[in-house]
């Protein structure tokens, strides 16, 4: 059971880059014990960039250690894949670097939106970021034709293992669409192949309203077995979890997800976007809640 601590951070709009919402909540343990929480928030054009905070956690309590900082990184150039928005959703230490991965945005014509996923590069504290290249490290291919997004990136010794989100079809209209989750291999954590196949489907019969899984966030277990937490979308956000011996095949477990406690009222309607870090023996979740960023994002204890 998971029991939320409370919400971390409110949009705080200040009228130049920070406009609305505080999505995507992106954890970085520290070595001194701090976390930092990398987010998405918006302008007032719509478009997505990169903020952090730090927090300070002690069990069941957590405080936050300072202000919001940002923009950290910004949109790419006009008719870049990434010049509608950055969105990062995995953070890796390597060296004296960090590697953020991240969805860039195009907002589309006939579709709602193209992504496509990206590389930056920051610095040790992540007090900026610098895009590896003007072109996606994943884009269309073959195994990823239309639109894909929200990478989760785990290092394991010389591999580099990625699971992200990926459209299969989109539909007549809107928002209609069939969007799975798939995964993509590396040997440098830069040159990335996707694979074929679908490592989590949607439910289907078992839940025809389901119509999207997204935003994967994977840890690997101390007996080598893998978890994933997603979102859920039938037609609000709800949110997944999934088991898996290798990474590759995975069972769906959604009904492992459940909260208990009185949930808030930023979050009464909806939880999604989850990504759970272990810290000091205990294991946490960062989590949007209503409008998907709209109202911010919280925190959530594991509880046995």
């Amino acid at each position: 059971m998971w029991r939320p601590l409370g919400r971390v951070v409110a949009p705080v709009p200040n009228g130049s880059w920070w406009h609305s919402h505080a999505s995507y909540p992106t954890p970085l343990v520290r070595g001194d014990g701090r976390v930092s929480v990398f987010f998405s928030v918006r302008d007032a054009s719509n478009r997505s960039c990169l903020a952090s905070v730090d927090i300070a956690l002690d069990g069941d309590r957590f405080s936050v250690l300072g202000a919001v900082r940002g923009p950290l990184f910004t949109p790419g150039a006009r008719g870049a894949f990434d010049g509608d928005g950055v969105t990062v959703t995995s953070i890796v230490p390597d060296g004296d670097r960090l590697l953020a991965y991240y969805l860039g945005w195009m907002v589309g014509a006939s579709v709602p939106f193209s992504n496509f996923i990206g590389l930056a590069v920051g610095d040790a504290e992540g007090t900026r970021f610098e895009r590896a290249s003007m072109v996606p490290v994943i884009g269309r291919t073959p195994v990823t034709p239309l639109t894909l997004g929200y990478p989760w990136v785990l290092r394991q010794g010389e591999n580099w293992r990625m699971w992200f989100g990926s459209h299969l079809s989109w539909g007549a209209q809107g928002l209609d669409m069939v969007h799975v989750i798939q995964q993509a291999t590396s040997p440098d954590g830069c040159v990335w192949s996707p694979q074929e196949g679908v490592v989590i489907p949607l439910a289907g019969e078992d839940d025809p309203a389901e119509f999207a899984v997204s935003r994967p966030a994977v840890l690997r277990e101390a007996d080598g077995t893998f978890s994933m937490w997603y979102a859920r979308r039938r037609p609000g956000y709800e949110l997944g979890f999934a088991v898996s011996a290798d990474g590759a095949q995975w069972q769906r477990i959604d009904d492992n997800v459940r909260f208990v406690g009185v949930a808030g009222g930023w979050e009464d309607a909806e939880r999604t976007y989850p990504a759970v870090f272990d810290h000091r023996g205990r294991r946490y979740m960062l989590y949007n809640g209503n409008g998907y960023g709209r109202t911010g994002f919280g925190i959530a204890l594991l509880e046995h």
